[in-house]
């Protein structure tokens, strides 16, 4: 299965272009944002739990990266309200469930090989530091071999100065309205700049908060084996 798998396109979703589909477990759906592979794939996706719903006992071999949207997240390590960020390395299994319901980011062997570190974060109490630009503030969520995470939040009309993203970029829009020059993308929007992209973003008077990967297109990750395309 190939969705968005070629890595050298940009690919834009808006909400109303996302469509939730089943998983092989009853009560979990997701959209498939990009995917190579079947079931064991490099993958990103929005997953749903509905209430009392949950996964069988399962490994990751290719890690997995997860950020709390909305409801509570659960597995038999804890629970993870929303604005969690967990990093479950290589090698790593759990028994996902949540009571209420819940939506999460996931993404699927997207870790390097020697980054093997579990992390959970409560970003609603996370430490906030001042961007480039006035307006902009950010909070880290992980860095490895110079693959960046984090969420940026932008103050009504912010401005950033063109830049150039040498490993691409992602970004998952979760409050406000998040501009460039190519368009306009909402709260639930799902962006992918391919590597030596640039733009010129902005906000108007709703100001942004985003979740912003750089650096991952191209690195050496574990999912690599799944794409037919070069990157």
């Amino acid at each position: 299965m190939q969705i968005h798998a070629d890595f050298s396109a940009r690919v834009v979703l808006l909400p109303g272009q996302q469509q939730f589909v089943p998983s092989p477990l009853p009560g979990v759906s997701r959209v498939m944002l990009d995917r190579a592979g079947e079931e064991v794939a490099r993958a990103t996706s929005l997953v749903r739990y509905e209430p009392g719903s949950g996964f069988s006992a399962h490994r990751h071999d290719g890690g997995e990266e997860i950020l709390v949207l909305e409801g509570v997240f659960s597995d038999e390590h804890g629970h993870y309200p929303a604005g969690t960020y967990l990093r479950n390395p290589p090698g790593t299994t759990h028994q996902p469930y949540s009571e209420q319901g819940c939506l999460l980011l996931v993404k699927l062997w997207q870790f390097a090989a020697n980054d093997n570190s579990p992390l959970v974060l409560n970003t609603k109490d996370g430490n906030w530091y001042q961007g480039l630009v006035p307006g902009l503030s950010v909070q880290p969520l992980h860095e490895h071999n110079g693959v960046n995470t984090a969420l940026v939040r932008w103050a009504p009309n912010t401005r950033f100065n063109r830049h150039t993203h040498p490993g691409g970029e992602e970004i998952l829009v979760l409050e406000g309205l998040f501009c460039d020059e190519f368009g306009e993308y909402p709260a639930g929007s799902w962006l992918r700049n391919p590597r030596y992209s640039n733009h010129a973003p902005y906000t108007g008077a709703e100001g942004a908060l985003i979740y912003v990967k750089t650096g991952h297109l191209g690195a050496n990750l574990l999912g690599d084996q799944f794409i037919q395309t070069p990157l």
